[in-house]
């Protein structure tokens, strides 16, 4: 719709100096009898006003066609050059800030595509922002891509049906993907189409329909959310726990809150922690993060594990503190990992 509005006005622009070049032309070759190139010459020094001299001295006429000549063009030949300037000022502009965009996303890996930048996608962007998780957008809302050339963040404009739209997110290198799209036959498609691309990636994908969970599932999605059938359930909270629930809320995963949820990954225990249990992990008294829960290699989930539960390689912790409580506990996995590896 907006390529169509400027193109109209483009066409307009065109039209009108053209008719005033015509008209111009026209009369100096009939008024003053000039040659096609003089009544041309004329006609662009006095329709853009620059000020050069007249070919010759003009008649009487010819004087009064010349005065015709200026009011009538003078804001139509603005308006012409202004529209015709725009467009290619703009053009230029996009060209260069889409071209940095492309080589930004050459550049990405490992990161997160979202399809679909409504209200689920929007949520889920702004929580991956929070979370400093590199990721990128695909819509078809051509108004949409335009109102964020300027932000940082990514999107590309086009199907994420279509494989070739995929590929521009470097699905191939993203480690994950987001669906939110409000056709659920749209999302089991991007599924289907993701998944043969990239084996590995960890989907979830919105389902508007309660049928529509088992087929995403049957097509490899990992996570199947439900928008109304979350927001029922935390309505129904808020009338039987309503201060239970407003304490869960003020437990996020947004590193801006005082007191996050995040998951720690046990990939590469050191020797020295390789079974042994919470307690004597020590990880409490050396970060302050408190184990919440967590999920061992075999994909079992405990909640509030008992401290004497043994951490063992591929756990994964569940931790409850502060950002740089966490961040702690993370940099402390991380020398064990360094010290880990530099052994080995």
């Amino acid at each position: 719709m907006a390529k169509d509005s400027t193109s109209a006005k483009i066409r307009t622009a065109l039209i009108l100096l053209f008719i005033i070049i015509l008209v111009g032309i026209s009369g100096y070759m009939t008024i003053e009898d000039d040659s096609f190139i003089d009544a041309l010459y004329m006609t662009i020094i006095t329709v853009s006003t620059v000020g050069f001299g007249e070919i010759h001295r003009l008649s009487m006429p010819g004087r009064i066609f010349t005065i015709f000549l200026i009011i009538t063009s003078f804001g139509t030949y603005a308006y012409a050059i202004s529209v015709i300037t725009t467009h290619f000022v703009e053009g230029k502009l996009t060209y260069f800030i889409r071209g940095q965009r492309q080589k930004i996303m050459k550049k990405m890996e490992n990161h997160i595509i979202i399809c679909g930048y409504g209200r689920n996608g929007q949520q889920a962007a702004n929580e991956l922002k929070a979370h400093r998780d590199p990721f990128v957008v695909i819509d078809t809302d051509h108004k949409l891509i335009e109102g964020y050339l300027d932000s940082p963040i990514r999107l590309i404009e086009g199907d994420a049906t279509q494989d070739e739209i995929l590929e521009k997110a470097d699905i191939k290198k993203a480690r994950a993907l987001i669906t939110t799209l409000p056709n659920d036959a749209d999302n089991l498609y991007v599924v289907i189409t993701a998944r043969a691309m990239n084996p590995d990636l960890l989907i979830t994908s919105r389902a508007a329909n309660i049928n529509s969970e088992k087929k995403l599932r049957m097509a490899g999605v990992d996570h199947v959310v439900m928008p109304e059938k979350v927001g029922g359930a935390q309505m129904a909270k808020l009338v039987t726990r309503p201060d239970l629930l407003e304490f869960l809320d003020k437990l996020s995963i947004s590193s801006e809150t005082p007191t996050n949820l995040d998951e720690l990954q046990c990939e590469h225990l050191h020797n020295d922690l390789i079974n042994k249990s919470i307690n004597e992990s020590d990880i409490r008294k050396q970060t302050g993060v408190n184990i919440v829960g967590l999920k061992t290699s075999e994909g079992d989930y405990i909640i509030n594990p008992d401290p004497e539960i043994r951490i063992m390689p591929n756990t994964k912790l569940f931790v409850l503190g502060t950002p740089d409580q966490i961040q702690k506990a993370r940099q402390l996995l991380s020398k064990v990992s360094e010290t880990s590896a530099d052994k080995s």
